[in-house]
């Protein structure tokens, strides 16, 4: 089996962590960037390359020859995918829909943008309908997908990680005890929550909470966060280095979102042995054991925030026993072994028997 895996070149490091894995189970990969299929000249229109099939992807699978295609984004790439009548699988990371209906009503007020994105949405639903398979990343997600396509194949394919990658790793100085989140401000449904904190810095100026992240809606947030003293705003950090020093320092990890789907910053806390607190939305509840390895609370439960944060900074031993915990759930459930042995699972529920 020859599988081809074409996503955004920042997800590389992952991907390729997955195809090593699944090595494992008879299947070989290649790996690509999906936007990099363009030559010059009519291909640097963005609207005229939808038109024409490129040289390049051409020249990829006629040297590769895949029996099917991964690929975490409904684009261009996908629909020359299925003129090739080659079997495409999307890999559903965030919510399409949801994301979609923010670019209309936020960013993009233009006539231009909105004509964009209607073409967009047009490409999204071929290549939806004409998928083989939607692996959505969360039980959360498969809902959603349900409800815009009820009769297309879904399975729950969760984000994977590699444990080795999470070890201590010293070089940044903060002030304890201290809350550290790890979170970018792209999508105003996920940021807006982050508003809530400010009631949370004024219960407890004992505590210093570090936000590292950046994003279009920053400068939506930092002003009200910004009037607290114990709150300190990081920037991005550095990946993987930065964020494992920042991980190891802090002394509990915090996720306040609106809304999120398999955030990879709580798979990475857990496995440097933080313990987790986070919204209860999306798919998030998905990655912690309530009780166990974290905690979750409701959204704008401010007092219930404050009160699980004194818990576990007031208790060492808490956030130990919660820290070991997290990283052993992490590992059982989602290296990237076990992921792979699921996919090749469900190959051979939907693809091999066929």
């Amino acid at each position: 089996m020859k599988l081809l895996i074409a996503v955004d070149k920042t997800r590389f490091h992952y991907l390729k962590q997955f195809g090593y894995a699944l090595k494992n189970y008879g299947i070989e990969f290649k790996l690509i960037d999906d936007l990099n299929m363009y030559d010059k000249g009519v291909f640097s229109n963005k609207y005229l390359k939808w038109i024409y099939m490129p040289k390049k992807f051409q020249s990829i699978i006629q040297e590769f020859k895949p029996d099917l295609v991964f690929t975490e984004r409904v684009s261009h790439f996908s629909l020359l995918v299925l003129k090739s009548n080659i079997p495409l699988i999307i890999f559903l990371r965030g919510g399409y829909w949801d994301e979609v209906l923010s670019g209309k009503t936020t960013l993009h007020k233009s006539k231009n943008k909105r004509v964009e994105i209607w073409l967009k949405q047009k490409i999204a639903h071929k290549c939806f309908s004409g998928s083989v398979l939607i692996l959505p990343i969360c039980k959360y997600l498969e809902k959603i997908v349900k409800e815009h396509y009820p009769n297309k194949p879904t399975e729950v394919l969760y984000q994977g990680i590699d444990p080795k990658d999470w070890y201590p790793q010293k070089g940044m100085r903060l002030k304890h005890p201290c809350v550290g989140l790890l979170q970018d401000a792209k999508i105003w449904e996920k940021t807006k929550e982050m508003v809530t904190l400010a009631k949370v810095f004024e219960a407890m100026p004992d505590v210093t909470f570090y936000w590292a992240g950046d994003g279009p809606y920053r400068d939506k947030v930092l002003p009200i966060l910004e009037k607290h003293d114990n709150f300190k705003w990081l920037g991005s950090l550095q990946y993987p280095d930065q964020v494992r020093q920042f991980l190891t320092e802090i002394d509990v990890y915090a996720l306040i979102s609106g809304i999120d789907m398999s955030p990879l910053t709580i798979l990475e806390a857990s496995l440097m042995e933080k313990p987790v607190i986070a919204t209860n939305v999306g798919g998030i509840p998905e990655l912690i054991q309530d009780g166990k390895t974290g905690f979750l609370i409701e959204k704008g439960d401010y007092n219930n925030l404050v009160e699980k944060i004194k818990t576990l900074v007031n208790n060492e031993d808490k956030r130990k026993c919660m820290g070991t915990s997290g990283r052993i759930f992490i590992d059982k459930n989602f290296n990237w072994n076990v992921i792979a042995k699921r996919f090749s699972n469900i190959l051979t529920s939907y693809i091999y028997e066929k």
